[in-house]
């Protein structure tokens, strides 16, 4: 029946095409051999600026509360890194800014932040860098034939940390010591403790007594 042979033709294509891409599957799925998670957490950075009109003698009033309205509505907290850039850009604005930076717990970067885009003349650019972390692929729903590690491992551990750690960056390169450790916090604690004078150094106060 030779009108049959195409249909025939067709069919064993198609189950080598299926055949292959199962091999395939295997393979990609079998690659990683190791205790090491082929998903790891990802750190993505996300930019945002605004500008704002200052002179020399700092920054006027209504962009003072611009700027405070800007941090709310983007609800800025530990993590976040704030930038100044302009040419206008003197101590008192520094200052200004650093001022409200400061109310959200937050301290003013030095280097500021390459933008897209021109500053206006008499204005400077407030740049707010915000770190966010995930992981991609994560759970891998693929089956794991072989002696290999699955797909989905690490997934659990790794979403957890991207999710539960406060400043995402420090997952690229740790966070950096301040310079003072728990313990000499504590040491001076105890120090204002033990040199605080007793209550009874000074004796007891003698009281006298009047009779009428």
């Amino acid at each position: 029946m030779p009108h049959r042979k195409p249909a025939i033709a067709a069919a064993i294509a198609l189950s080598l095409g299926l055949g292959l891409s199962a091999c395939g599957g295997a393979t990609t799925a079998m690659a990683n051999r190791s205790l090491y998670s082929v998903n790891q957490p990802v750190v993505e950075t996300r930019t945002y600026i605004l500008d704002l009109t200052a002179g020399s003698g700092g920054l006027p009033l209504p962009e003072q509360n611009r700027l405070a309205g800007w941090f709310e509505a983007m609800d800025v907290g530990y993590g976040d890194r704030i930038a100044l850039d302009g040419l206008v850009l003197s101590d008192r604005v520094r200052g200004d800014v650093a001022e409200i930076v400061g109310r959200h717990g937050l301290r003013l970067d030095d280097a500021a932040v390459v933008t897209a885009g021109d500053i206006a003349p008499g204005s400077v650019r407030v740049t707010l860098s915000r770190a966010g972390a995930g992981v991609p692929g994560c759970p891998g729903l693929t089956g794991q034939p072989g002696s290999a590690t699955s797909a989905s491992y690490g997934c659990a551990i790794n979403g957890n940390l991207a999710a539960m750690v406060a400043d995402p960056r420090d997952l690229l390169e740790g966070a950096k010591d301040t310079g003072d450790t728990v313990v000499m916090s504590s040491n001076k604690a105890i120090a204002t403790y033990r040199e605080q004078p007793t209550t009874g150094e000074g004796g007891l106060t003698q009281v006298g007594t009047s009779e009428e």
